[in-house]
């Protein structure tokens, strides 16, 4: 492959664990989202997970085993044996015992929980259906990793392994694809109208914060890696992912994570609430961020979600190790600004993190406050189940490190059509108005890169 002005020279190390090299003598760098929506798009290697955080992308295929979860049954899978039976406790305690009980032998999982995964911890199970889906995780047989250090290729036979390198070079010269804007400003989902209910409700002390949101259908099916791709390029996350696994298709771009429990089990959550449109050039941009720092209830969004995510933390950490850092820092997410902090603390002795997860999940800045009301209250006003939204994509190394990222900014595919969704976090300052404007603001993270099939 030759070398441009805005790519990196491609070498391999052959043998065992080899190695995909980039020779870095260009003011560019090697296109990981190139390369993994080429590997996503060639559908050679079956289902797939690909993976982005801070620098690592993991491509992540043809699984060997999985767990799956919907409201009455568990379906367990591995090396082409299956099993469903009915399960009793909480989805979180069923599918770490689940992984627990399958010769993993260090392997990693890679997956989705759903939005309504929440619904027994925060007593809403009446809410769904006997089907609605929870939890999909898989056990990858082929894992390709790139970061600092070039791309390694596990699992892979020979031929496979020289297909992934060609698929690799072959997608460094691609270009861009030709995106299909889609209409966000219509409102068939009575939002505005949910929204001055929601506003009525919190007046009235049902609650003091919910997230409510909207779903935008795509009048054409979409070509979820390509898309995935060209958003890539317009989006700064916090994590990425794209996804095809039991039928559901999807790409985002996470602002944030909903937990992390890392190898030295420090527990750590990123919650983000306050937002003003970004990417309309510096002076604008400089104004919105002035008016969000200063607002008063974004600023009250902000530290009721921080008070809770500490709340969190602090039931299932060691005591006095819960800590804020970065309090109202800025950070900016594609098409939006938001306020953000840290939260961290380092997980006591006899908790798992799983539990983590279960206690911290759904994050606090896509559900509501107090979380078990808000839960109640998207049950009721949001209509539809949100499933992958607001859900989030999990990965569970072979040393039971967990991390869960925030699916916000993402497009959606099922063999029944193709959407997106966005949110707006409603407080009894809210104005219907002001509230759909927010989510329009969201969606222009997507909706201006959805590539049609």
């Amino acid at each position: 492959m030759s070398t441009t002005d805005d790519r990196v020279r491609i070498g391999y190390e052959e043998g065992p664990g080899a190695m995909l090299t980039a020779d870095r003598d260009g003011p560019g760098g090697f296109d990981a989202p190139a390369a993994m929506a080429a590997l996503a798009a060639c559908d050679r290697f079956g289902e797939y997970v690909m993976y982005e955080r801070p620098g690592e992308w993991v491509f992540a295929a043809d699984p060997i085993g999985s767990v799956e979860l919907d409201a009455s049954e568990l379906r367990i899978g591995w090396d082409g044996s299956n099993s469903a039976q009915s399960w009793q406790g909480r989805p979180a305690q069923v599918i770490d015992r689940a992984l627990a009980g399958l010769p993993l032998a260090g392997r990693n999982a890679y997956g989705w929980i759903g939005f309504e995964f929440c619904a027994w911890a925060l007593e809403a199970t009446a809410h769904l259906s006997e089907r609605t889906p929870l939890a999909h995780l898989m056990i990858p047989r082929i894992e390709v990793h790139i970061d600092a250090d070039g791309v390694r290729i596990s699992g892979a036979t020979d031929s496979e392994s020289a297909e992934i390198r060609e698929l690799i070079d072959s997608a460094q010269d691609s270009g861009l694809p030709r995106a299909h804007p889609v209409d966000i400003s219509a409102d068939p989902t009575g939002y505005r109208d949910r929204v001055g209910t929601a506003v009525d409700e919190i007046r009235g002390g049902r609650y003091q914060k919910v997230i409510l949101s909207r779903r935008v259908e795509l009048p054409f099916p979409v070509d979820v890696p390509a898309s995935y791709r060209l958003g890539r390029v317009h989006n700064t996350p916090a994590r990425s992912f794209l996804l095809r696994l039991g039928g559901l298709e999807a790409a985002g771009y996470s602002p944030e994570l909903v937990v992390s429990v890392d190898a030295d089990r420090v527990v750590t959550t990123e919650p983000l609430a306050g937002t003003r449109a970004f990417g309309r050039g510096a002076e604008v941009d400089a104004a919105a961020r002035a008016e969000l720092v200063s607002d008063p209830k974004e600023i009250v969004e902000h530290a009721i979600s921080v008070q809770t995510s500490f709340t969190e933390i602090a039931a299932v950490a060691a005591p006095d190790t819960t800590v804020v850092s970065d309090f109202m820092a800025v950070r900016e997410r594609g098409s939006v600004q938001h306020l953000a902090s840290t939260v961290r603390g380092r997980l006591d002795s006899g908790r798992s993190p799983w539990e983590a997860l279960e206690k911290l999940f759904p994050s606090v800045t896509a559900s509501g406050i107090p979380k078990r009301d808000g839960v109640d209250a998207v049950f009721r006003l949001d209509h539809d189940a949100r499933g992958l939204y607001s859900g989030a994509v999990v990965t569970v190394s072979g040393e039971g490190a967990l991390e869960a990222t925030l699916v916000l900014r993402a497009v959606y595919q099922t063999p029944d059509g193709a959407w997106l969704r966005a949110g707006a976090g409603i407080v009894s300052q809210s104005t219907p108005t002001r509230e759909f404007e927010e989510t329009c603001e969201k969606l222009r993270s997507v909706a201006p890169y959805v590539v049609k099939a």
